[in-house]
């Protein structure tokens, strides 16, 4: 068969960012909301961790283009999302309840998504840029007049660990997803009408299973 059948892919893009924005300027929302309307209109679909603040203004900006949102919770069903973690469903096509709380969501946030996008962010941002960051995912940063932006910097200067051009930065939304979207597209490794090899996760100090190395794949 040819590659027709594969023209309904889209690239799946998460943002991340803090829940509670009271620290992140007057710029955030609409930086935020900005993001969400450039991933759909450069033809992605935005996925974020179903919360409130920052990834709920790039749902809306999503969802005022007509774009698909995807939510992933740290609940295990609508009532838990709603009365235990007060957690919104506006903004969202789709929501999928993983119970595993924030750092078990976080993981599979990261991972379900071709790529992650960070703006003004606490504690849990960092958790998943870090997450991302293990996973070799590709990652957009926006600068802002927040302070995340600067303290992900310093990390990557101090972590003794470089991922060159995996980690990208701009302070435009819209250069921003199409500089994140062509990392993620090159980083593609075949034609989707063809057998794609499968990669495996690294692992680098050998437990539970062997390391393949960087960028070793697995037939």
């Amino acid at each position: 068969m040819g590659n027709d059948q594969h023209h309904h892919l889209k690239l799946k893009i998460c943002v991340s960012g803090a829940a509670d924005t009271t620290h992140c300027g007057d710029s955030a929302l609409e930086s935020a909301k900005e993001l969400g309307r450039e991933i759909v209109r450069q033809g992605g679909i935005l996925v974020t961790g179903a919360t409130t603040g920052f990834p709920l203004w790039a749902a809306m900006g999503a969802k005022e283009v007509g774009g698909v949102s995807i939510g992933l919770s740290p609940a295990s069903n609508e009532k838990e999302h709603v009365e235990t973690y007060g957690l919104p469903l506006d903004y969202l096509d789709i929501i999928i309840y993983t119970g595993f709380g924030y750092s078990g969501r976080n993981l599979l946030l990261t991972r379900a998504s071709d790529g992650v996008i960070v703006g003004c962010g606490r504690i849990g941002t960092v958790n998943e840029f870090t997450v991302a960051f293990e996973d070799h995912k590709p990652i957009g940063v926006l600068r802002g007049e927040w302070d995340m932006d600067e303290v992900l910097i310093d990390m990557l200067e101090k972590s003794h660990r470089k991922e060159e051009g995996k980690v990208v930065f701009n302070e435009s939304p819209k250069d921003l997803v199409a500089n994140l979207m062509n990392v993620i597209t090159a980083g593609k490794t075949c034609d989707l009408g063809e057998k794609c090899p499968q990669y495996v996760y690294e692992n680098y100090d050998g437990a539970g299973g062997p390391s393949m190395g960087d960028g070793e794949r697995v037939m």
